[in-house]
């Protein structure tokens, strides 16, 4: 098997992980054109309240991503993806029987206790390899950035047929597909970590909260998705008071979408292949920096719109894949599932932050507040992520070994107890096992009947 490249059973876990996010961030896309253009339907709606009603799901997964995130290391990730797939349907179908702007903002709560983000995103770093972990996560990107694209094209037209009752029914259908996937599209690892086992819950969690180089990583997630949150209660207006139509808006986010797909690639490679990872980190944060400052006195000219959610997505789209990549190359062995509770949670309350703030500035202070706000954001996560540190690499060795010979728990028993092995991803039904192991790693100490496979 070659290194360099993805392993068919790679290809296969980020395809499905990536069709299951597509489906889960498609009905959360899509009412985010749509909530601030047709608040004025529910009865109590303010500027602060839709704000709230956009960003509340963020407090929902903030309150649950940690504790569902140490679950899955114990249980399993896939029961922790159903349940949250289930309850998202559920609040769903509250938010669908609205009639005013706090049961919406209920339904969302209920959504948002669904928190299985930690759980796919260390799903999605147990499939892999850490050599292609950037590479697989930016593949979740591109998926989420699909489904941005396409909710901008499905959102207006649902609301506009069926009603927001009927687009909140729409994201419970798209939930419950989504179940269906992990059940038959997904695969079932195999997990074992050196010293997982040997700590409690509390000591994951406080070695996570205690590392400062996850910790930056853990304020930029939250940063990201505030900033995401707060334009977002202000650019569908503004689209609007440019003359574009309601219906129109997607003919406008398509192509923005596309161009921020093949900005990005280039960005990737050049951090991965060339050590550049902070200096395009950096840069990414700095260019989201500018528009938004830049947006305070152009935001009423349509085409600086279009830039500037261009520049914002190529931003985005490379911090998005490049911060759970980093997050999955910090954390210490063992505790992915932990790590990943913590930096989902962040991520999401950042966004209720965002969704809040947002429109609380919005509604007393008009736009430019907003962007001013925004950016200072921005410009405080600059500050705190310019002493970050790029993990070093360490080596992944893809091992193979006779059907019927080894289990997986001798496996896992017997090569982690190797000197230079730090853990363990078996996939027993493939015949595969994907061990993370120090440079100095001797190969030659494996036991007999595991070979390295080329």
């Amino acid at each position: 098997m070659n290194h360099h490249t993805m392993s068919a059973a790679e290809r296969r876990s980020v395809a499905s992980l990536a069709t299951l996010y597509a489906f889960r961030m498609l009905g959360l896309f899509m009412l985010l054109p749509v909530l601030s253009l047709y608040a004025g339907e529910y009865n109590h709606s303010t500027p602060m309240l839709v704000g709230l009603a956009l960003g509340i799901y963020g407090l929902g997964q903030a309150a649950l991503q940690v504790p569902l995130g140490m679950l899955s290391d114990r249980i399993g990730r896939k029961p922790v993806i159903i349940s949250g797939l289930l309850l998202f349907a559920a609040g769903g179908i509250v938010a669908a029987s609205a009639d005013n702007i706090i049961a919406v903002i209920v339904g969302r709560l209920l959504q948002g206790t669904g928190a299985i983000a930690s759980t796919l995103t260390a799903l999605l770093a147990d499939l892999t390899r850490e050599q292609h972990r950037t590479k697989a996560m930016a593949a979740i990107g591109m998926s989420i950035g699909v489904s941005f694209a396409v909710a901008m094209v499905l959102g207006p037209l649902v609301a506009a047929a069926v009603g927001v009752s009927g687009l909140f029914l729409l994201t419970s259908l798209l939930a419950v597909i989504g179940v269906f996937i992990t059940l038959w599209l997904v695969p079932t690892p195999d997990i074992g970590g050196i010293d997982a086992n040997n700590q409690s819950l509390q000591g994951l969690l406080g070695r996570c909260l205690r590392d400062s180089n996850l910790m930056r990583l853990n304020l930029g997630i939250f940063s990201l998705h505030a900033v995401l949150m707060a334009i977002f209660v202000a650019v569908p207006s503004l689209l609007e008071d440019q003359g574009l139509l309601r219906a129109d808006h997607w003919k406008m986010y398509l192509p923005v979408m596309l161009v921020a797909f093949i900005g990005m690639v280039p960005l990737i490679i050049y951090a991965e292949k060339y050590n550049g990872m902070k200096r395009v980190f950096l840069s990414a944060i700095s260019a989201i920096i500018v528009v938004l400052f830049a947006a305070t006195w152009f935001a009423q000219d349509y085409w600086y719109l279009v830039l500037m959610i261009t520049v914002f997505f190529v931003a985005f789209n490379l911090l998005e894949a490049s911060l759970p990549s980093l997050v999955s190359k910090t954390v210490y062995p063992g505790g992915k599932g932990t790590a990943m509770g913590v930096y989902s949670t962040f991520q999401f309350f950042g966004a209720f932050c965002g969704g809040a703030l947002g429109g609380g500035l919005f509604g007393r202070w008009g736009v430019s507040a907003l962007f001013v706000g925004a950016a200072i954001f921005a410009g405080i996560w600059l500050l705190v992520a310019w002493g970050m540190t790029v993990p070093a690499k360490s080596e992944n060795l893809v091992l193979s070994w006779q059907f019927g010979v080894w289990d997986a728990a001798r496996l896992r028993r017997e090569v982690l107890e190797l000197p230079g092995t730090f853990d363990i991803t078996v996939l027993e039904s493939e015949q595969l096992a994907y061990l993370r192991v120090s440079p100095n790693f001797d190969p030659a100490t494996l036991p007999d009947g595991i070979r390295l496979s080329s």
